[in-house]
């Protein structure tokens, strides 16, 4: 199934327990994601049943997947690599599968197939961006404002951000180039297609960071994924990106005066990588809970925690709703029709190419 298909479904499958692997399995395993309600929702659904059925295994998150190319690269170095399966985004993905830091799979053979039979590469279809990547989730980047601090004319566009005129106070953009670059030249008058384009200039480069320097000083970075919905819920910005999941939580589950501005959301895929050169054990374990944790119904199971879309296929008719709230999940994600009006699907292999030149050239300009 193309991605497109799958960004069009609005939500959210059953296979068989996972396969126990001939080798012997490592007791232990050490996960590592980005924290937060999105590392809850893998917490219920893929880690704390695969821990029901194996006694004694010890699971450890950690919380360092905003860092894990440059970590990876130093333990890789250091020839001592202590993480066993790590989330990251598709971009992300690609960088480490070629830097020979992930390990290329089949995902035929390793993954589960759907409960048709329909083979797991089918089903994940084209958001296996890389020999290396196993889908996740399809989630965007996108922003929430404080419903108290916008006055009697609530934004509509992404470029409110820009406005300060109009929305005065502070704003959270994340301390990185990526999305930031894309929405200053969007805001600059670029046509969305063209901005790659353009970016792959000096001149496309500067005049993005240019836009940025025009609010620059009204501007708080965020580093971790909970940081902007920190700041709105403290009334200390008026605006701010972040992952769509995380406003989610904000308004539905916290009841914070917030709400989601999905004009402009940039789409993004995240899934599993397993490092390069484990030991045997430790990659039986990390293959075997990795079959289990991306089968139809796990993918599906997460949705009733986040508003993340299921990277399978078979996993969007299941959607249904929040595990405890009990609102139905679908008009919550990104990929539902009505939030998807005015969109943008990263350029993946655009950022595996550029994204260590331009974060030296980003926080250079940060600096000044």
């Amino acid at each position: 199934m193309k991605l497109k298909s799958i960004l069009l479904s609005t939500g959210i499958a059953l296979v068989g327990a996972p396969m126990a692997l001939a080798q012997e399995m490592a007791d232990s395993m050490t996960l590592v994601s980005w924290g937060g309600a999105y590392q809850q929702s893998q917490i219920n659904a893929y880690s704390d049943p695969y821990k029901e059925m194996h006694e004694g295994l010890t699971v450890v998150w950690d919380e360092s997947s905003n860092e894990a190319v440059a970590k990876l690269r130093a333990m890789n170095e250091a020839g001592n690599v202590t993480w066993d399966l790590v989330d990251v985004t598709a971009a992300d993905a690609m960088r480490l599968c070629d830097e020979g830091l992930a390990m290329e799979i089949d995902h035929d053979e390793m993954l589960a197939p759907a409960p048709d039979g329909t083979p797991a590469s089918d089903d994940f279809g084209e958001t296996i961006v890389s020999d290396c990547f196993i889908p996740q989730i399809v989630y965007s980047i996108t922003f929430g404002y404080r419903q108290d601090m916008v006055g009697d004319t609530p934004p509509e566009s992404v470029c409110a951000i820009f406005d300060t005129e109009t929305y005065p106070g502070k704003r959270s953009l994340e301390k990185r180039p990526i999305n930031n670059v894309e929405w200053a030249l969007l805001c600059d008058g670029v046509p969305k297609d063209e901005i790659y384009d353009v970016l792959e200039t000096e001149e496309g480069q500067d005049r993005a960071l240019a836009k940025l320097d025009t609010i620059k000083d009204d501007v708080i970075w965020w580093s971790a994924g909970a940081d902007t919905p920190q700041l709105l819920a403290d009334g200390e910005v008026v605006m701010g990106s972040t992952y769509n999941g995380r406003l989610f939580s904000l308004i539905a589950e916290q009841g914070q005066p917030v709400n989601m501005l999905w004009d402009g959301q940039v789409y993004d895929l995240d899934g599993w990588i397993i490092p390069e050169g484990l030991p045997e054990d430790r990659l039986a374990r990390a293959m075997d809970f990795v079959k289990f944790a991306t089968d139809t119904q796990r993918l599906a199971d997460q949705a009733k925690y986040i508003s993340y879309g299921p990277a399978r296929a078979s996993s969007a008719p299941l959607v249904s709703t929040h595990a405890t709230l009990g609102i139905e999940m679908a008009p919550h994600m990104p990929t539902d029709p009505a939030n998807a009006q005015n969109t943008f699907l990263q350029n993946f292999e655009w950022w595996a190419d550029y994204r260590d030149d331009l974060d030296a050239k980003f926080q250079a300009w940060l600096a000044k």
